[in-house]
């Protein structure tokens, strides 16, 4: 299966924050690469707000395979991290995760009232987040001896992709290219060197 070639996500962390009620609800983001970073900013915000009645986290994560998680952390079943996980579904975004923090302020809000607050904290949340598009990304390193290091550069600078070159024994050079890119560049790398080269 073709990945998209772009998707959508936040650039930066941001959070928003209103009070239903007596109950303040606190939204906060995070880009994310991987379930990990996924589940150390659940662990992060849960540890930084541990007097709270509730961390409801949700996240979409570009695993192999696709990962979407979302738990009520102690609220009706459904009436949390559901409706957080719909809203990120619904603005298609990706290797994000969202945390709502609830404090509660002594009246039930019922589980149609609760729906719309975590809807309403991710959605004021990532209102508050840059949303970009970005392109799945393949990293990988190609070694080469000096003799080939020019041919390998010039290819680099003509696909105009990023990389970092380190001159040790041999020149490493570390790239970082588009995923439909990948296979054609290295194909290309491997035959402007006679194949001698490392990936």
């Amino acid at each position: 299966m073709s990945e998209p070639d772009t998707y959508l996500t936040v650039q930066n962390r941001a959070t928003a924050a209103f009070t239903v009620q007596g109950s303040e609800f606190t939204g906060h983001v995070e880009p994310v690469e991987t379930i990990d970073e996924a589940e150390a900013f659940v662990d992060e915000i849960t540890a930084e707000y541990d007097d709270a009645t509730h961390n409801v986290p949700a996240y979409r994560v570009r695993a192999d395979p696709f990962r979407e998680y979302a738990s009520d952390d102690g609220e009706p079943s459904n009436s949390a991290g559901k409706p957080i996980l719909s809203v990120l579904q619904g603005r298609e975004l990706e290797n994000v995760c969202v945390v709502v923090t609830r404090y509660f302020g002594g009246t039930e809000l019922g589980i149609g009232g609760l729906i719309r607050a975590y809807s309403k904290a991710a959605k004021d949340t990532l209102d508050a987040a840059d949303v970009i598009e970005k392109r799945p990304q393949k990293r990988f390193t190609a070694a080469v001896e000096y003799d080939d290091s020019g041919t390998v550069r010039g290819i680099l600078e003509s696909e105009d992709v990023p990389f970092e070159a380190e001159y040790g024994e041999r020149v490493v050079f570390e790239v970082s290219v588009p995923v439909r890119k990948a296979d054609a560049l290295i194909d290309r790398l491997r035959s402007a060197t006679r194949d001698r080269i490392d990936l």
